[in-house]
């Protein structure tokens, strides 16, 4: 009796015992966010789309969907894309202002660890990278990359909580890191003498023109209503990461020359990318707020005809931020100027004793 008594004991104990839940196999992607581009999430990876979510009115949304295998994924909210850890099992939840889009996403819930670590590096990495790095001479970019190699194993370490193969993958990434980007330094200094070669033809020829172009402070500008003086032009857009990424260098190569015989000349080319719809009535606003919010000088124009413009189409114009120097009789000194981030830029001012 005594032993049956111990067996039915011991059977309760273990029939009381909650069976563990299932692993899920799928993701639960959720959250908010604040001025929302679009009424889509598109979850991809690579090039490959996943998932599309809906974004309601009010910018919640909630999905959840299977993947292959667990990785870095990435999303795109209609105006600008970050990068998450996505894992079978993960109930993740995003809170995001598009406004400030890199600042403020962030994640809570089960594997949220990981998604918050990529938001974090990439921040970081705005500020790690100097613009000019690949205008380095060969002895100043080896050091930089030394420098910035040191802040990202630091910044790893410091992360060992994430998800273990992501940790692995990130230290492995910057143990080759410095291999990497100077193979990457060497292709870019390829691409400059291709592109030297390239837009050779340009130079000393007139200039490709642009009539009444909208001022920002009213009215209309052409280039030639700035004969007489230096021309150095940007191209650039709102949308554009690597063109914002010059605004802080423009502006304080504009603040040194200000009193020499140079005007400093900004053409949008936004065309409605970045914004609800592709609205060229926003963009157009856009490009209004971003001048004031940002406090930028110079002359301020929008493209009348944005890519299609035959400035644009004129210098033969496929990507952006775009620099060109043009001299006071209107001839062109370089249709493919160094950036304001680049050393070279203020070398080639004094060369012209501008």
């Amino acid at each position: 009796m005594k032993k049956l008594i111990t067996c039915l004991s011991v059977a309760a104990i273990f029939s009381c015992k909650q069976a563990p839940e299932p692993v899920k196999d799928y993701v639960t992607f959720s959250g908010k966010i604040e001025n929302a581009n679009s009424d889509s999430l598109f979850v991809y990876k690579g090039r490959t789309p996943v998932k599309t979510l809906k974004v309601a009115p009010d910018g919640t949304f909630k999905d959840t969907f299977k993947i292959a295998e667990p990785g870095v994924y990435g999303f795109y909210d209609g105006g600008e894309s970050s990068s998450l850890y996505l894992k079978n099992g993960y109930e993740l939840d995003m809170s995001l202002n598009a406004q400030e889009f890199d600042e403020t996403v962030s994640y809570t819930g089960n594997g949220s660890e990981s998604s918050n670590f990529l938001a974090k590096k990439a921040l970081m990495e705005e500020n790690l990278f100097p613009p000019s790095l690949m205008d380095m001479e060969p002895a100043d970019f080896k050091s930089s990359i030394a420098n910035i190699q040191t802040k990202l194993k630091s910044f790893i370490a410091e992360n060992k909580t994430i998800d273990s193969t992501l940790f692995a993958n990130e230290t492995k990434d910057v143990e080759a890191f410095a291999e990497s980007m100077q193979k990457s330094y060497e292709g870019y200094q390829a691409q400059v003498a291709a592109r030297a070669e390239q837009f050779a033809p340009f130079i000393g020829k007139p200039s490709p023109t642009f009539e009444n172009y909208e001022n920002y402070k009213g009215g209309t500008t052409s280039l030639s209503d700035l004969k007489g003086k230096y021309v150095y032009v940007d191209l650039w857009a709102t949308w554009c990461g690597p063109c914002k990424a010059e605004i802080p260098f423009l502006k304080e190569v504009e603040k040194e020359y200000h009193d020499k015989n140079i005007e400093f000349v900004s053409i949008s080319v936004d065309n409605g990318r970045g914004f609800k719809d592709n609205s060229m009535e926003l963009a157009h606003e856009g490009w209004k707020n971003m001048i004031k919010e940002k406090e930028l000088g110079g002359i301020q124009l929008m493209s009348d005809k944005a890519w299609k413009s035959d400035f644009v189409e004129g210098f033969n114009v496929r990507g952006i931020p775009r620099f060109i120097l043009i001299d006071p009789k209107g001839n062109v000194v370089n249709a493919d100027a160094p950036r304001p981030s680049s050393p070279k830029l203020k070398a080639l001012f004094t060369e012209l004793s501008i």
